[in-house]
């Protein structure tokens, strides 16, 4: 995921061309766009727009501050930026990352307990009438402002009124003008950014198939076909392969030969499978995605690369969540990558920003209440002797419900060692007894944490400024041991966790995941006036 660490957001490199034609003096308010409205807002909640002005008011912002909150959200018709109707939105806590990772939040903190708040509560339903979550949205706008206003010289910031989404698009003529912008600013991106370049070089080929009618619909007898196969399906894989470069030439013929295999095994590299060769039924079905819908997945995650940060000088750890991939970078350089089990639907992994300060050795695991509700009294209710066997004790209670906990051991559910980067969500890496499941492709099995497939690993890597801990030392602590014990780092390391369900890699190659929390349905649904039109071409094409 290099272009992660490469990434300069789009909209402020922008915003630096627009101030080489700008001047310093106070920027008039931009009127307001009456055009917006429920039926094509990109968000769909509004406004009063003398909540503004109170905000203004109350908050005593300064003219220059002021203006650009007025004309930010004159573009927008009043349109909310940072909620919808279900809560925080993906650009909210987008932001949220980038602005901890590039300073000290310490002075918001009222702030940062009202978004941990919000983003914990699933059940959110939000009018826009609500006093605080009107001031959460203003506070976010000036938050915002300011970030760019102090962080880049020169500053004009009319260039941030269309930063944030304000309409949804029709998905060809959004990609049209991205494709047809050549202008020096977007030159300029392009060039300091080569992640996107990529990806729009990519896009500009997807569209093109799209516009030529797309790849065929694959339909097959069998579930699985393998080399020596001789099939009616086998010559619609090849179309479709040839359609997207995996497989040269013009072979059509229905056999499954050495050639095909080879192009199979690169479809599954770029897709998140197991290089096998074989032809399954699961491979049919990423095969026979329509190609309007991963237009539509390109976009959104180009989207979504204007919220990363720009290089750091030092280590950063990034888990991208559809990816199932821990990576550590040291500035612009790759140091590993490390295949992770993520939260399931329901017990989603939070998208967010951490900083990794210390490593557990033989931690005891503090079972989650809602796991102690729903799993462990069933258990108990079954067999009265399920927290002996599987070494759990009960600590106290609260509010009617049993605090347990599950001694260091062969047993404990974090293995032999964790990794904390203190945050709301109760979210850390952890190493597991259960290895299996990093055998498997798909990897959404956890209740929320972050499983490493190799904790050891990442625990000589953390320790490896400090001298005592020596290789023999960690392998000690966490195979002879048997008493928890805390180990602070002596430079703590930042972590982002992410999600991406397309990118292009540091060899070039275009990467597609699963949607597995439905993160680009919902999108798709708020930035396109066709959202589903890609879907709905499954039998089309």
């Amino acid at each position: 995921m290099k272009w992660l660490i490469l990434f300069i957001p789009a909209g402020l490199i922008l915003l630096l061309a627009g101030c080489r034609q700008g001047t310093k003096s106070k920027p008039e308010i931009t009127p307001r766009n009456t055009a917006v409205n429920k039926s094509n807002a990109y968000n769909d909640l509004f406004l009063d727009s003398t909540a503004v002005e109170k905000f203004i008011a109350q908050q005593k912002i300064g003219d220059t501050t002021a203006n650009a909150m007025r004309s930010f959200y004159n573009v927008r018709n009043f349109e909310y930026a940072w909620f919808d109707s279900q809560g925080l939105t993906e650009q909210a806590l987008g932001f949220r990352s980038l602005y901890h990772y590039s300073k000290d939040t310490s002075g918001s903190r009222q702030m940062e307990i009202r978004l941990d708040e919000l983003m914990n509560d699933n059940d959110t339903t939000i009018t826009g009438n609500e006093a605080g979550i009107i001031k959460t949205e203003l506070q976010l706008t000036q938050r915002f402002l300011q970030f760019a206003q102090e962080n880049y010289a020169d500053l004009n910031t009319a260039q941030l009124q269309q930063f944030i989404p304000i309409q949804k698009q029709r998905l060809l003529q959004l990609t049209d003008s991205i494709l047809a912008n050549n202008s020096r600013e977007h030159r300029d991106y392009e060039a300091a950014t080569p992640a996107y370049a990529a990806m729009k070089k990519q896009l500009e080929q997807y569209v093109d198939i799209a516009k030529k009618g797309g790849w065929p619909a694959i339909t097959a007898d069998k579930k699985k076909y393998k080399k020596g196969d001789n099939a009616e399906a086998i010559q619609l894989v090849k179309r479709r392969l040839q359609a997207t470069g995996e497989l040269s030439g013009a072979d059509s013929s229905t056999l499954f030969d050495d050639t095909l295999e080879a192009a199979i095994k690169t479809f599954q590299q770029t897709h998140g499978y197991t290089p096998t060769g074989l032809l399954t039924d699961t491979l049919l079905h990423d095969m026979n995605v329509p190609v309007l819908a991963r237009v539509q997945q390109l976009v959104m995650n180009m989207e979504r690369m204007r919220w990363a940060p720009a290089a750091p000088e030092g280590q950063l750890i990034i888990v991208n969540i559809p990816e199932y991939v821990l990576h550590v970078w040291e500035g612009k350089n790759k140091v590993f990558d490390m295949p992770v089990v993520v939260g399931k639907e329901g017990s989603s992994t939070t998208m967010f920003y951490g900083d990794l300060n210390q490593i557990v050795f033989n931690p005891y695991w503090h079972v989650p209440r809602s796991i102690v509700r729903k799993e462990i009294l069933p258990h108990i209710a079954k067999n009265k002797n399920y927290l002996a066997e599987n070494e759990m004790e009960i600590t106290g209670e609260r509010n009617g419900v049993p605090v347990i906990r599950q001694r260091p051991g062969k047993k404990n559910a974090l293995g032999h060692v964790k990794f904390l980067f203190p945050n709301s969500f109760n979210i850390y890496f952890h190493d597991t007894p259960v290895k299996s499941l990093f055998e498997k492709d798909k990897r959404a099995y956890s209740h929320g944490c972050i499983r490493l497939s190799d904790p050891v690993k990442m625990a000589n890597y953390l320790l490896q400024d400090m001298p005592k801990w020596t290789p023999e030392k960690v392998d000690s602590a966490i195979n002879k041991g048997d008493k928890e014990k805390y180990v602070e780092l002596k430079h703590s390391v930042p972590v982002l966790v992410t999600y991406y369900t397309a990118w292009v890699d540091e060899q070039g190659a275009l990467q597609f995941r699963d949607d597995i929390y439905g993160h680009d349905a919902r999108l798709a649904q708020k930035m396109f006036t066709d959202g589903q039109q890609g879907q709905a071409l499954t039998s089309a094409n």
